[in-house]
């Protein structure tokens, strides 16, 4: 890939994530106008047990959207409008994250995989850049650099792929959970699946983004040995 169509892509990935974050924030401000007679945190609290999961902890948590779930401290954190919240969007995401737990409890393959590269993807987003700038600069001295800067880089992009069905996964467990327990009904189901959807996309954006950054290096580190 060359440099012009390198800037090319990364433009339009910038493009489309702006667009999705702001259409993102936008249904869930729709949808968290439309009430469900439960709370993030009752939500959360309802679906756990129904899967026989009692040793997890749910928890409010500052900021929008910071809504995650923790499985070296097993717990659910939901942000203060999801944990509190009464909404068809505070069911969606408190249901996902619990779609995560769920699956942590059932050994859930991608999952596995996904938190298994953990530690390694942190530590080569740590180091990624210094190893491919003293790739380019020493190609000469040390040609193999660069390629270990890729290899790394490599592991960055399938952590992001590797993530996509952990997300989407998760997101239908929630749904099917909410429409099972009747939190939503045929008119506010679509409305959960939708808030969902543009979160997932979210992922989507960024694992093509990762992917087009790593064909570039590998181009890169093709042409300078």
């Amino acid at each position: 890939m060359s440099t012009g169509m390198m800037w090319f892509v990364m433009i339009l990935v910038m493009i489309a994530s702006m667009i999705i974050q702001s259409v993102l924030k936008s249904r869930f401000a729709k949808y968290s106008e439309i009430p469900v007679s439960l709370s993030g945190a009752e939500v959360a609290k309802i679906m756990l047990q129904a899967h026989g999961i009692y040793d997890v902890q749910i928890k409010s948590v500052e900021g929008m959207l910071t809504d995650h779930y923790n499985p070296q401290t097993k717990t659910v954190n939901l942000s203060r409008d999801v944990y509190y919240g009464h909404s068809v969007a505070a069911a969606a995401v408190a249901a996902h994250e619990c779609g995560h737990v769920v699956q942590h409890a059932t050994g859930y393959a991608p999952l596995k995989v996904r938190s298994a590269l953990v530690p390694v993807v942190s530590f080569a987003s740590n180091i990624v850049s210094w190893v491919l700038v003293a790739g380019i600069v020493f190609i000469q001295v040390f040609p193999s650099l660069i390629w270990i800067g890729v290899g790394l880089f490599a592991l960055t992009t399938l952590f992001s792929f590797i993530t996509l069905p952990v997300e989407i996964n998760a997101s239908a467990r929630a749904v099917k959970w909410l429409e099972g327990a009747g939190v939503v009904n045929y008119e506010t189901r679509p409305m959960a699946v939708d808030a969902l959807k543009w979160a997932a996309y979210t992922y989507v954006i960024a694992a093509i983004g990762s992917l087009a950054t790593l064909l570039y290096y590998f181009s890169l580190a093709s042409r300078r040995n």
